[in-house]
C-alpha cells in the first residue's frame, strides 16, 4: 500500500509565521506537524509516501529527505497553492496500487491503523474513514476505484458534506467520530494543539523526550531546571536552556534552540525556535517567534527591538549553547597544554628574573567571565566567573599559558571573544557593548590578535561586536590558524612594559 499525503494548505492565517514555516514545519512539543503524519503512517506499515507540498517546499524536503531515516521510500510532487486535490491528482500518475489519501498539515489523535483494520472488512473500491471536519478524514483508494478527483476533494471542506460522491456508498464508511482534531486554521488553535499536547489531552500522542519530573519533559541536550516548573506541565525542547531562576507556570511548550534567561517568566505561551527571552521578561498567553511577541487573544504582533528583552538566536554558536562548553575545545585545549609543557618552565624563569619590588609574584590570579553556565549567573547574561593564573611575565605568549588550563575545563573556547573580568562587564552600560556576548568567550579571537593589549576596553568591546555578528565556522578556523601563526611572531615574544593583570 502506498501513501498520498496532501500537506499543501496555505499558513496565511498564521501570520506573521507564514514567513518562515509551512504548516508542516510547525513545530509541536518537540516534532515539526509533518512528521507526527509520516510517522503514523510508518507505524502503521506504509512506507511508501508521496507528499504534495506548496510553500517552503525545499525546506520540508530538507527536513524529510527520502524517508531513510525510517527505512520507507518518500516522494515529492509540488502544487500551487490552493489547488484543489483533483487538479494535482492527474499529475501524480499512479499505478492502481492501493493508496491511502489523507492530509499531512493538521494535528489529530492516531487513526490510520484503526481505519485499516475496519475497513479489511468492507467491500467495495473506495473506502471512506469519516470525520467531522472532512480534512481529518481518510480515503482508501482500491484497485479500479473511479471518479478519484471529486473524491479527494473531500479533503478540502472544513465540514464534512451532508452527500457524498455516489462512489461511497453507506457500505463504505467508517465513522472517525472519537478522532480529535485540530486543524490548525489559526494562531489561537496553532497555541492551543501544544498547549494540548504538553498537558496530555490528546489522546496517543505526548512530547519527545524524557521526564525530568511530574509534569516536565526535556528534549535531547535540554538544560532545564525542575524547579523552574512552578505550576502546570512544560516541555523543554533539544538544546534548550532555561534558567533555574525562569520560571514557568502553566502549560508551556518551549521549542529547540532557545534561551529562556533568568528571572524571566512564562505563563501559557508557546515559545519558537531560536528564541531569546531576556531577564524579567514576562511572556503570558503568547506565542514567541524570536522578537516578535503574538498575543494569542488579541491577535496583536509587537516586534521587539531590544535584543536583550526578546532575540532571535540563529547560526552557527548563536543557538542556546552558545557560550556552552563543546568537547572539541576541551580536547584541542587539552593537546595544546601537553605541548605547551616546555615552555611552563621557561615561563617560571622568566617571571622569576623580572621580579621587582617586594609585591611582585611568579603568578597572579585573575577573575574572568566564562561559558559554563552558573545557577544563577553572578554576573553576566550566561557565564559565571572562574579563577584562572596568569605567569607574572611580561613576554606575552608565556604569560598567557595558564590560561589553556580553563579550555581544558570548559570555561573558555578556542576561539571567541575577549574575557572580561567581572568590572568591566558590569562597567558596560550602552546596548551596542553587549552584543558580544552573543558569541562564546574564547582563548584566542580577532580582538585578542589584533589590538594591542593596553587598547580602551570600548575598542575591544566593539571588535568583539563586530566579530559577534559576523561569526562562522570557517572564519573561527582562520582565526585559530592566525592564532597558531602569532605563536612565532615577533610580538609573542616581545617584552611589554610589565605584567598585564
Amino acid at each position: 500500500m502506498r501513501a498520498l499525503v496532501f500537506a499543501d494548505r496555505s499558513a496565511a492565517p498564521l501570520a506573521p509565521l507564514d514567513e518562515q514555516y509551512a504548516l508542516g514545519l510547525l513545530p509541536i512539543a518537540g516534532k515539526e506537524l509533518i512528521l507526527y503524519t509520516v510517522e503514523e503512517l510508518i507505524d502503521a506499515g506504509i512506507t511508501d509516501i508521496l507528499l504534495v507540498l506548496s510553500e517552503h517546499a525545499d525546506k520540508l524536503e530538507a527536513l524529510l529527505g527520502q524517508g531513510e531515516r525510517w527505512g520507507a521510500r518518500f516522494r515529492f510532487a509540488l502544487s500551487r497553492g490552493g489547488e484543489p486535490p483533483s487538479a494535482v491528482w492527474p499529475r501524480l500518475k499512479q499505478d492502481g496500487t492501493p493508496l491511502l489519501v489523507l492530509r499531512g498539515d493538521l494535528l489529530s489523535t492516531p487513526r490510520v491503523a484503526g481505519f485499516l483494520e475496519r475497513a479489511q472488512g468492507l467491500a467495495g473500491h473506495v473506502v471512506y474513514g469519516r470525520a467531522p471536519d472532512a480534512r481529518g478524514s481518510l480515503l482508501l483508494l482500491r484497485s479500479g476505484a473511479a471518479g478519484t478527483g471529486p473524491m479527494l476533494d473531500l479533503l478540502c471542506q472544513a465540514r464534512t458534506p451532508g452527500e457524498l460522491p455516489a462512489e461511497i456508498g453507506d457500505e463504505c464508511l467508517v465513522p472517525l467520530d472519537g478522532a480529535e482534531l485540530n486543524p490548525l486554521d489559526d494562531l489561537p488553535a496553532y497555541h492551543r494543539a501544544n498547549l494540548d499536547l504538553v498537558a496530555g489531552r490528546i489522546e496517543g500522542l505526548k512530547p519527545a523526550g524524557r521526564e525530568l519530573a511530574l509534569g516536565l519533559i526535556a528534549g535531547r541536550h535540554a538544560r532545564v531546571s525542575p524547579r523552574s516548573l512552578r505550576q502546570g506541565q512544560a516541555y523543554v525542547g533539544d538544546r534548550s536552556r532555561v534558567s533555574a531562576e525562569a520560571e514557568m507556570v502553566g502549560e508551556v511548550m518551549i521549542a529547540s534552540d532557545v534561551i529562556v534567561d533568568r528571572a524571566a517568566t512564562v505563563h501559557d505561551s508557546v515559545i519558537l525556535p531560536h528564541s531569546y527571552v531576556g531577564e524579567l521578561v514576562e511572556v503570558s498567553n503568547a506565542i514567541v517567534a524570536t522578537n516578535q511577541l503574538i498575543r494569542v487573544d488579541t491577535g496583536a504582533v509587537l516586534t521587539i527591538s531590544d535584543a536583550f528583552l526578546l532575540g532571535q538566536l540563529g547560526g552557527d554558536g548563536d543557538g542556546a549553547d552558545a557560550g556552552a562548553p563543546r568537547w572539541r575545545d576541551r580536547v584541542a585545549g587539552a593537546l595544546l597544554l601537553v605541548l605547551s609543557l616546555p615552555l611552563w618552565p621557561l615561563a617560571l624563569l622568566s617571571a622569576a628574573l623580572g621580579r621587582s619590588g617586594p609585591d611582585a609574584t611568579l603568578m597572579h590570579t585573575e577573575l574572568l567571565i566564562g561559558n559554563r553556565h552558573s545557577e544563577p549567573p553572578v554576573t553576566s547574561r550566561s557565564g559565571r566567573v572562574f579563577s584562572s593564573g596568569r605567569f607574572g611575565t611580561a613576554i606575552p605568549v608565556l604569560a598567557g599559558l595558564p590560561r589553556l588550563l580553563a579550555v581544558v575545563r570548559g570555561d573558555l573556547r578556542l576561539v571567541g571573544v575577549m574575557p572580561l573580568t567581572p568590572q568591566q562587564s558590569e562597567a558596560r552600560s550602552e546596548e551596542w557593548q553587549r552584543v558580544r556576548d552573543r558569541a562564546p568567550v574564547g582563548l584566542i579571537g580577532p580582538t585578542q590578535l589584533m589590538l594591542s593589549a593596553d587598547a580602551p576596553l570600548d575598542e575591544c568591546l566593539m571588535s568583539d561586536a563586530f566579530y559577534a555578528g559576523q561569526r562562522g565556522a570557517l572564519k573561527d578556523l582562520r582565526y585559530l590558524w592566525q592564532g597558531l601563526l602569532a605563536l612565532f611572531s615577533p610580538r609573542a615574544w616581545q617584552r611589554a612594559g610589565g605584567p598585564a593583570d
